[in-house]
């Protein structure tokens, strides 16, 4: 079972990196296929309507083929997927390249949660929050692989491959230890249901926390490059210092949780994030900015883990109505900020960040003492 766990865990692990790399390069993607703030924001929504719009195929392969299929076939997509981002020659290209890196994200990301509920029921032991903070792992050191790539070259190209070929390593290792999905009763179709009551509130959260924590990802490296004038080396650490926050915070969260309660944990969460990013942008510069970035990664760590965990005493239904209003957060959220900045700048770009981690707080009253 250590094996499973571990190998469960790598897939987290995978799929941090993935979204890491790329994010932390999105400076020099812009510089080399010649992008504006606007086209920026578009890329990045192309990769999140391949998201959204993956949800029935995700669905059939799960149900056709099972999850493990699920974790091999968009492991092993997804690095070329990556390789073909440096090599795009051209911005329609990088488009159709990022719809394509959403949807084999959304496979993984459904054939790895499928995975780690497996792992939890036969191992009997909870282990979803960690999972969950190994994926922001993931994106930390590739901010960190990122920031040590541009000492030794300057060509997108040579990191995005040698990126591609550590992850194919890895889901070679781990998808031989992954677990047989247990029967499932067949459906006659899927069926969606707008949440009600308190998963409404819960799914108002999740949107808000999506919007906030895919814009820090995605905008994070170029609002130091453009706003602070941070080198290309220091640039995509603030991705890290939003990451190592998140980890430590999830690694620890499912004990803070209880101790505190989810209600706690969000409103604290919602202040933190929206107040430590917010005075960082009034203060501006480079050291605030990486402080401000550490604190959203703290207070948002929170919000997935309790969201999730709240909507599914609800039901499937409900669950699923409040994962869908996630993902339509993490769509919308970074192209919304490229276009505000287009229009003014990326500090009101991120102000938009810190509105929407202090929604959360807003939001969180809402729930019942018992979510």
């Amino acid at each position: 079972m250590v094996r499973t766990q571990l190998a469960v865990a790598t897939l987290f692990l995978v799929l941090g990196f993935n979204f890491g790399t790329w994010a932390s390069r999105i400076p020099a993607l812009k510089f080399q296929l010649h992008l504006s703030t606007a086209e920026v924001g578009f890329l990045l929504l192309a990769s999140g309507l391949g998201a959204v719009f993956s949800f029935p195929i995700t669905a059939s392969i799960l149900q056709k083929f099972g999850s493990i299929t699920a974790c091999l076939v968009s492991g092993a997509l997804i690095p070329l997927v990556l390789v073909a981002l440096a090599f795009a020659p051209n911005y329609p290209t990088a488009i159709a390249v990022m719809l394509l890196e959403g949807v084999l994200a959304s496979l993984l990301n459904v054939g790895m949660n499928a995975q780690g509920v497996l792992t939890e029921v036969a191992g009997k032991q909870a282990i979803m929050s960690r999972l969950h903070a190994v994926f922001s792992l993931g994106g930390l050191a590739a901010a960190l692989v990122a920031s040590g790539m541009t000492f030794l070259s300057e060509q997108i190209w040579v990191h995005f491959l040698l990126a591609a070929t550590a992850l194919w390593g890895a889901v070679a290792i781990s998808v031989p230890h992954l677990l047989a999905d247990q029967p499932q009763a067949k459906t006659d179709g899927l069926r969606f249901a707008l949440p009600k009551g308190a998963a409404l509130w819960l799914g108002l959260i999740a949107l808000c926390g999506t919007i906030a924590e895919g814009s820090m990802s995605d905008w994070s490296a170029l609002y130091l490059k453009e706003m602070t004038g941070a080198s290309a080396q220091l640039a995509p650490l603030g991705i890290a210092c939003f990451s190592i926050t998140m980890f430590i915070a999830r690694w620890f969260g499912d004990s803070w949780r209880v101790q505190l309660g989810a209600r706690q944990l969000l409103l604290g969460g919602g202040l933190i994030a929206g107040g430590g990013l917010l005075l960082a942008l009034l203060v501006g510069g480079l050291i605030p900015a990486f402080f401000g970035f550490a604190l959203v990664g703290l207070g948002l760590a929170a919000v997935s883990p309790c969201v999730y965990a709240a909507a599914a005493k609800h039901g499937a239904v409900a669950l699923a109505a409040v994962t869908t209003m996630g993902s339509i957060g993490a769509l919308m959220g970074p192209p919304l900020i490229g276009f505000v900045a287009h229009e003014s700048n990326l500090a009101w770009g991120m102000a938009l960040v810190a509105l929407a981690s202090l929604m959360i707080a807003l939001l969180t009253p809402r729930l019942n003492r018992n979510q």
